[in-house]
């Protein structure tokens, strides 16, 4: 299969890529590794939208955050995914620590963030009740947001592939071979070429990059752990919160999330495991020890499940995106850590403009930037909602009670342009599992949903794809 362009990776960054790239008169393909996009690093992180005042001036990162914060709320709005302007809060426990706001609030200025102030205790406890009485100073960043990272990756991946662009699943790259003209991409199914290749391999980004290149690249995997609190909890504080940062990023932060939730965490641990996605005691522990300085009295006894994501931390300290030296037309855009999903869409459209001046493209005239989402029933009026399911009736059963998602949500889910194929892939779009049960009640009913779409049986239905089966056979009942 011969293309223009191949992007290695599903995630936010290579998903922003395809989008980005199907503005021009380009064929381009995806290869992702597993089953769906956004099953590595975007699939777990805080979902932060981040101002921008954090990155060092003149660094890719710190260009790239702020012209992606002041993409996200058009883009929310074009591509149909949740996106809130909440504003953060970086708060100073000690008076001594001052200058260090100031240092931050000269450095955003510096970077072009917008509505930076610096809040006393009295304007600070106005603001978030639920403070730490430690905090005695906080910077306020007004553009500083919260964002799904499932629905964003989602929603960049489909109006990518409803614009042409072809995604390949479960497709690892085993090798890259230079050629006449580009290069041939072998995974563990097929041969692909192409003119150019797109290195957006998130924690994997070194491996692809030493594939081609002499010149070696390292990427350290930094896990962080989180806890994810019922909606009950969600309230508890409107801003979010952070310390102010370390050399190992922004540490514990306190967040509302988009759809009402309370997010913790996350830590910050350098590991040499590419998929050890694994919760651990001491890291949960360390939240526990960690989130009082933050918030008063946090409501921990409102968890509802703990997760693991794993940030590609790159040797420069800065994101790396460019053509390879010794590897003509291959792009790495790689140490895509935080602020990357604030940054993917300014992402996206730097490197699909690098590309589109390798190949000399022209403009796609048939390039449609929306993209409509799935239907929540709950959002529409009685008088809507009733006229919804009087024309399609799978609106009105009710499958996830936690979350109040309907069989019709799932369907769609299920026979969309880039379908769910697992139980994850669904909760991913749709929420059903997402709520405080964790899927306790509704996985069953989902399953048959997607034996009914994908036309196979139960015990071919997974988790996440691979060997993450749900049922592992039947009982034989003698007759």
């Amino acid at each position: 299969m011969k293309s223009d362009v191949i992007i290695i990776g599903a995630g936010v960054t290579g998903s922003a890529i395809a989008r980005y790239l199907a503005r021009y008169d380009i064929k381009a393909l995806v290869l992702e590794r597993n089953e769906d996009v956004c099953t590595g690093t975007s699939k777990a992180n805080s979902g932060i939208c981040h101002a921008g005042f954090d990155a060092k001036e003149g660094s890719l990162k710190a260009k790239l955050n702020v012209q992606g914060n002041k993409m996200m709320e058009a883009l929310s709005k074009e591509l149909d995914f949740p996106f809130v302007n909440n504003g953060s809060l970086v708060l100073c426990e000690k008076e001594e620590d001052r200058p260090k706001l100031e240092e931050l609030l000269n450095r955003g200025k510096a970077n072009g963030v917008e509505g930076l102030s610096i809040l006393d205790r009295k304007e600070l406890e106005a603001l978030e009740p639920n403070i730490t009485e430690h905090a005695v100073a906080a910077l306020h960043a007004a553009t500083g947001g919260i964002v799904d990272p499932f629905m964003l990756t989602i929603a960049l991946a489909e109006n990518a592939a409803d614009n042409g662009v072809t995604f390949k699943f479960n497709e690892e790259v085993k090798e890259i071979k230079k050629i006449a003209g580009g290069y041939e991409v072998v995974t563990g199914s097929g041969v692909y070429e192409a003119t150019v290749v797109v290195n957006a391999a998130g924690v994997y980004a070194d491996v692809i990059h030493n594939m081609v290149s002499d010149d070696k690249m390292h990427i350290v995997e930094r896990r962080g752990e989180y806890f994810l609190l019922d909606k009950s909890a969600g309230n508890y504080v409107k801003s979010t919160i952070f310390a102010l940062p370390t050399a190992y990023g922004k540490g514990i932060l306190v967040s509302p999330t988009t759809h009402g939730n309370l997010i913790v965490g996350p830590t910050a641990n350098d590991i040499e495991e590419k998929d050890n996605t694994e919760t651990t005691a001491e890291g949960l522990q360390e939240i526990r020890n960690m989130v009082d300085k933050r918030v008063v009295n946090c409501p921990l006894n409102q968890v509802i499940t703990s997760f693991t994501g794993l940030r590609a931390h790159g040797d420069r300290g800065d994101f790396i995106i460019e053509e390879v030296k010794d590897a003509p037309n291959f792009i790495d855009v790689a140490g895509i850590e935080s602020p990357g999903l604030t940054s993917a869409p300014a992402i996206g459209v730097m490197v699909s403009d690098m590309v589109r001046d390798i190949l000399k493209a022209t403009d796609n005239k048939n390039f449609n930037p929306k993209r409509v989402g799935i239907l929540h029933p709950f959002t529409l009026s009685d008088e809507e909602r009733d006229k919804l399911i009087k024309e399609k009736p799978s609106y009105s059963s009710i499958v996830c009670r936690c979350e109040m998602i309907t069989e019709g949500e799932i369907i769609d889910a299920l026979t969309r342009t880039l379908p769910a194929h697992s139980l994850d892939g669904v909760k991913r779009r749709v929420r059903a599992g997402m709520g405080r049960c964790q899927a306790g009640f509704c996985s069953p009913r989902v399953m048959e949903l997607i034996c009914k779409y994908a036309g196979c049986s139960m015990e071919d239905v997974t988790k996440f794809g691979g060997e993450s089966k749900q049922i592992l056979g039947k009982i034989k009942e003698d007759i």
